[in-house]
């Protein structure tokens, strides 16, 4: 193999670069000096809670679409096929459950932080670990982000490295504590539409030099990379049509169900309504980024075939292969080389500005708040800006950290994937199952972040020790040459079942299957572990009583898929309205519930119940005489909420 091949940039890539960076800064600056000025904790974290639909939907969009994905979704068409594109199944339930389950509880609620949502449900210790282990998470991802991408342009094109890392760290640094979420959520839409244009551009570029998207379907379909429908069941297979479609449901809620970046977004909006429009917009958007990843990789294809720039040593790994096949596209047109990098390092800046923000909300929230009440706000806006400039600060001192870490830089990629199973499994524990209580919660989660490393670290040493060349009986083995064709066929195929049957991996079983399930199952896997140990251990130490929940913080999920129970049945399982301890809790609980704004349904309620609750409003009004707690309750909950 040779060495790498470098390509160099030319002044309008720079200039292109540049402008990025300076366009992102000016959103930043104009946020921090117009409006309220970033005055208030509201305004900083939330966005005063007044953005519309389509930017909080762009911003969704770019906070999910980051640099590894830019550079490894391509990469993966190229090499395996079209089968990746089934993800896009996943879509369609990973986002209607955020929409019509997650958002209406977390909007009604009117929170700040997602994990607020754990105390309320909960207890305090419950939303502590919850934070902590979220803040594990991003800061080791946000580094690694920042820094995988800008190794890949270096090796390929020579740009300085720690030029690029510390240009976008700070840049982002900068917009994110001045302008706060505003400031984020619009160059995330500036940015996804650099984005857009800059893979836009390589697929037509690269197809009409392949002779024609028509030519490139036909080299691909030769090529063996459109792929069929694969409907193994086997969860150990990488890409299956039910490891992408069923599995990524689970990675898509992690993602956009409970994730604080997102939550934050859907509770900046200004409504409800809006909060869930914005679900339904990203849905085709994510299909269209989606479509334009595995187009790239088909056009990559088109142009090398099987002779990849990776077997050639033109590069060293494959994600690098997706920046010299840009390179050498264009390399004869100068400007859109540096458009693509712009395109590369925005899926950087959003992921990461998202993280910031993200991380100093939380922080603020759960860790500081919680124990200085006496904090005005001033100063906790003040303290705010603090953080978000000193994750910033911490987000560069990992990239550091990840410049050292050599082969366990994809262990630290997985981290990401490995947390948000179990996080998400807490969520679900407290939201769709209402004996579950602060014990089984804490049991849980420890036992999934336990499952979730075990499985995660066992799969990539498992990985490390395989052996990646074949026997020497093989290897070293010269055939003789066949004296006609009738014996070329029969050595050939003798030859190729020896192969088979001796390069096969045996089917993994036990412990070594575990390792070996598929990534996409990781989230499922990991969720569930939390919800069964969590109800096993609720049940064991005495489940939550119905009259100590925390109104709207149970989705009725068992009472509409049990519906065809007696109620007394129902009862028993807490599928009825969970109702609050005292009728005036409502009004001075510091977390009140929003007004009904949309068609969802935050708060647990019995459908057939509706008609007798109002009557038994009226007759409130009329007799102004007290009524039982229970008949009280539900009246509370259909009609005050």
């Amino acid at each position: 193999m040779g060495d790498v091949v470098q390509m160099h940039f030319s002044t309008p890539d720079y200039v292109i670069f540049a402008l990025l960076l300076v366009a992102s800064t000016c959103i930043g600056l104009f946020y921090a000096l117009s409006g309220g000025r970033q005055r208030t904790t509201q305004e900083f974290l939330l966005a005063d809670r007044s953005m519309s639909c389509l930017p909080v939907s762009l911003s969704l969009l770019a906070t999910f679409q980051s640099a590894v994905a830019i550079l490894g979704v391509p990469s993966e068409i190229y090499t395996y096929g079209t089968q990746y594109w089934f993800l896009g199944v996943s879509y369609f339930l990973g986002l209607l459950v955020p929409a019509h389950v997650f958002i209406p509880v977390f909007y009604r609620l009117r929170l700040t932080s997602a994990y607020e949502y754990l105390e309320l449900r909960f207890n305090k210790t419950v939303r502590i670990m919850g934070t902590v282990t979220f803040i594990f998470q991003m800061v080791i991802y946000m580094g690694v982000v920042l820094y995988a991408p800008a190794l890949a342009l270096n090796a390929v094109t020579g740009f300085d490295l720690w030029g690029a890392v510390l240009a976008m760290g700070l840049v982002c640094t900068l917009y994110t504590t001045l302008g706060g979420l505003k400031a984020v959520i619009w160059t995330d839409v500036f940015q996804t539409i650099v984005m857009f244009a800059g893979q836009l551009a390589v697929i037509i570029v690269g197809a009409h030099q392949a002779g024609g998207m028509g030519e490139v379907w036909r080299k691909a379909i030769n090529g063996s990379r459109i792929a069929s429908l694969d409907l193994n069941p086997d969860p150990t297979e990488r890409h299956t049509f039910w490891t992408l479609g069923a599995g990524g449901v689970f990675l898509m809620l992690a993602l956009y169900g409970v994730n604080q970046a997102q939550v934050q977004r859907y509770l900046s909006s200004r409504t409800e309504r809006e909060a869930v429009m914005s679900c339904y917009v990203v849905f085709p958007c994510q299909q269209v980024v989606l479509c334009l990843g595995c187009l790239m990789g088909l056009v990559m294809f088109a142009r090398y075939g099987e002779d990849s720039p990776l077997d050639k040593g033109y590069v060293k790994t494959n994600d690098q292969m997706v920046l010299y096949f840009v390179m050498d596209v264009f390399r004869d047109l100068p400007g859109l080389p540096g458009l693509f990098v712009a395109c590369l390092f925005s899926g950087a800046l959003s992921t990461i500005s998202s993280a910031f923000n993200s991380l100093a909300t939380v922080t603020m929230e759960d860790l500081i708040k919680p124990y200085c009440p006496a904090m005005t706000e001033a100063k906790a806006t003040l303290l705010s800006k603090g953080l978000a400039f000193a994750y910033g600060l911490v987000c560069l001192a990992m990239a550091y950290t990840a410049s050292h870490m050599g082969s366990v830089l994809q262990a630290a990629l997985s981290i990401f994937g490995m947390v948000g199973g179990p996080l998400l499994g807490l969520f679900c524990l407290g939201m769709f199952f209402p004996w579950a209580n602060s014990t089984g919660a804490i049991v849980g989660l420890v036992a999934g972040l336990v499952m979730a490393f075990w499985i995660g670290i066992g799969h990539f040493v498992s990985r490390m020790a395989v052996p990646t060349t074949l026997p020497p009986i093989i290897n070293g083995t010269a055939m003789p040459l066949p004296s006609n064709m009738t014996t070329a066929v029969m050595t050939t195929a003798v030859m190729t079942t020896l192969i088979t049957l001796i390069t096969a991996k045996p089917k993994p079983t036990g412990v070594q299957a575990l390792y070996n399930l598929s990534y996409l199952w990781y989230s499922a896997h990991n969720s569930t572990t939390v919800v069964i140990v969590g109800l096993i251990v609720s049940l064991l130490t005495g489940p939550m009583k119905e009259k100590d929940l925390t109104p709207g913080t149970v989705y009725p999920v068992l009472g509409n898929l049990l519906f065809f129970l007696p109620e007394c049945y129902r009862e028993i399982l807490y599928c009825v309205t969970p109702m609050p301890q005292k009728p005036k809790a409502i009004d001075t609980h510091p977390y009140q519930m929003a007004r009904k704004e949309s068609n969802g349904v935050s708060h647990p309620k019995e459908e057939e119940k509706t008609e007798e609750t109002e009557r038994e409003k009226d007759e409130d009004e009329e007799t102004a005489t007290p009524q039982p707690s229970c008949r009280l309750a539900h009246t509370l909950q259909e009609t005050a909420l």
